[in-house]
């Protein structure tokens, strides 16, 4: 997901996608652990889009003080 696209999210659609993208985080670690995971390389995009997620919900908090 691009940035652009996060920064367009209001604050609802973010905490949602936040939420999703955690459950799959979470699935793709078991995944890993029992050798089923194909794409290890969505485990990176989840992770750097979580990370995208929380850096735009803490630029919000700061620009509503």
């Amino acid at each position: 997901m691009k940035y652009k696209q996060i920064k367009e999210m209001t604050d609802q659609e973010l905490e949602n996608q936040l939420g999703e993208l955690r459950r799959e985080k979470l699935n793709l670690a078991i995944q890993s652990r029992t050798g089923q995971l194909e794409k290890t390389a969505r485990v990176r995009e989840v992770r750097r889009t979580i990370a995208q997620i929380l850096t735009e919900k803490a630029v919000r908090a700061n620009e509503v003080k």
